[in-house]
């Protein structure tokens, strides 16, 4: 099991009210709410291994170098992200909590969650279930592994089952495609411009009809029919975005990620440390759900 852990501490956070709180008067909606997230796809699912799978940059330099808008809608002030001020610092309590109980935390330095997600899920023997709200993470599912993704868009406890069923039924495309049709349609919550004209139906269309982006350029340059009305000027127009976009676009599968144990532990790796960070945040009842669920 691999989570989008940003995307979930997100959820967390505007799901949970900022009323909660530590003794001490900090919120910790946040933490509180990413621990029971994690005690009901644990107890739901039984993993054997998980990887709370981390943001070391979330806005990568390889991916700005060649669509300088990827993202830049999110900035605050240099690279820093915006983020909600009561929310940066609950995500170090976060990271402190996720390594005291032992559940393995990965990030890279210079790649997005998504990018160590997508290599786990490449390198996995077994079956992988992506936990995550990001719609970019279709694109790693693949019914022959399987690989299949727990969307949260209604809620962790009504989670989407997303395989190349789901995906082929909800945006008509392979099931295997996302990642191309994401391309042309483009993604105004990542700063993607798409191809302008370019729908979500055309661009399935288009997908459908050659199969996969690459295929749909070889067809573009080579002069073949079979494009929709008005289709064929805008690609041209759009062709440079889409010798660069791919790489934005598609999660990386060769992060070099650390060798590190990601069996999901049946009790707590460090409990003094644990009973110490429960008792300064407040974090004795997720933590008592978290701890029976492992266990």
């Amino acid at each position: 099991m691999l989570l989008d852990t940003p995307s979930l501490y997100f959820r967390a956070f505007y799901g949970v009210p900022e009323s909660v709180t530590s003794p001490d008067g900090m919120p910790v909606n946040a933490v509180r709410g990413l621990l029971d997230m994690i005690a009901t796809l644990v107890r739901k699912h039984s993993p054997t291994q998980v990887v709370a799978c981390m943001d070391a940059d979330w806005r990568p330099a390889f991916r700005v170098a060649a669509i300088p808008s990827y993202k830049a809608h999110r900035v605050a002030s240099g690279d820093e992200e915006e983020v909600p001020d009561t929310l940066a610092p609950q995500v170090p309590v976060i990271e402190e909590v996720l390594d005291a109980l032992g559940i393995a935390r990965v990030g890279v330095a210079g790649y997005e969650a998504d990018d160590v997600i997508g290599t786990y899920a490449t390198l996995a023997a077994s079956a992988v279930d992506i936990v995550t709200g990001d719609r970019d993470l279709f694109q790693l599912v693949d019914d022959d592994k399987p690989c299949r993704a727990l969307y949260t868009a209604r809620g962790i406890r009504n989670l989407q089952i997303v395989d190349e069923a789901f995906v082929r039924e909800k945006y008509g495309i392979p099931g295997r495609a996302y990642a191309d049709f994401a391309t042309l349609r483009g993604d105004p919550s990542d700063g993607l411009p798409g191809v302008a004209g370019i729908g979500e139906k055309t661009a399935a269309a288009l997908i459908t009809r050659f199969g996969s982006l690459a295929a749909l350029l070889a067809a573009l340059d080579g002069g073949a029919d079979g494009f929709p009305a008005g289709a064929r000027n805008k690609l041209a127009a759009a062709r440079d975005y889409l010798e660069v976009a791919p790489a934005v676009v598609r999660v990386a599968r060769d992060v070099p990620v650390p060798d590190v144990d990601i069996t999901l532990p049946a009790a707590p790796r460090d409990p003094e440390r644990l009973v110490a960070l429960s008792e300064k945040y407040g974090l004795d009842s997720p933590l008592n759900r978290l701890l029976a669920a492992l266990a």
